[in-house]
């Protein structure tokens, strides 16, 4: 079976009550069907963001920092989310998927490996979530953010890195987390991106 990835916005962590509710909600998902967690950035990425704009990183270095603040917002997550583990590679989620867990990906040493990114501020975690939808054939995407943006609330680059077809939702937290209590209710949520996906503004 195909995965669902779900990518959580690093912006949950400022929204008093998101965590508790979507962290129990992705558990059951993931008794439920295989589910593969993207950290967004959130706090972590902000920082580098600031350091960014006060010592000029290059491309190169901000985005990698950027990747690694994700690697750091997986870690909380895998602890918040009961039974989950962190993976670092794709070849580590079918045991984790077996056993009826929640697989969270700390991805840069994946994007290490292999990084088709745009390295500037306008691929976000939106972006490496689309990414790693495509790589795995997920089943759907599905973008948990601190409020409702509708399907422009995602990154500039997203539009080139979804793969056309695959089936994306752009969700706030409540609804995410009231939504996933039926597998039928984030599918009637979703829509397969077109080609193009609609020009973005910004994630998170």
């Amino acid at each position: 079976m195909t995965p669902v990835v779900i990518k959580i916005g690093g912006g949950l962590l400022g929204v008093s009550g998101a965590l508790e509710a979507v962290c129990p909600a992705v558990c059951a998902m993931g008794r439920r069907e295989p589910v593969v967690v993207v950290p967004g950035g959130g706090p972590f990425a902000d920082a580098v963001r600031a350091l960014d704009r006060h010592t000029a990183l290059s491309a190169e270095t901000a985005h990698r920092m950027a990747i690694l603040a994700m690697d750091q917002y997986a870690h909380l997550l895998a602890e918040r989310i009961e039974g989950a583990v962190l993976v670092e590679e794709p070849g580590g989620l079918a045991a984790v998927h077996a056993a009826g867990r929640a697989a969270v990906l700390a991805p840069s040493r994946w994007l290490r490996a292999a990084d088709p990114l745009p390295h500037s501020w306008d691929a976000t975690s939106d972006s490496v979530a689309a990414f790693v939808a495509g790589a795995l054939d997920a089943s759907r995407l599905v973008l948990v953010k601190p409020a409702e943006v509708g399907e422009e609330g995602v990154d500039r680059c997203f539009a080139m890195v979804a793969p056309a077809g695959l089936e994306v939702s752009v969700m706030g937290w409540a609804r995410f987390a009231a939504s996933a209590s039926t597998r039928a209710s984030l599918r009637s949520a979703s829509r397969p991106t077109a080609a193009p996906f609609a020009p973005p503004s910004a994630g998170g």
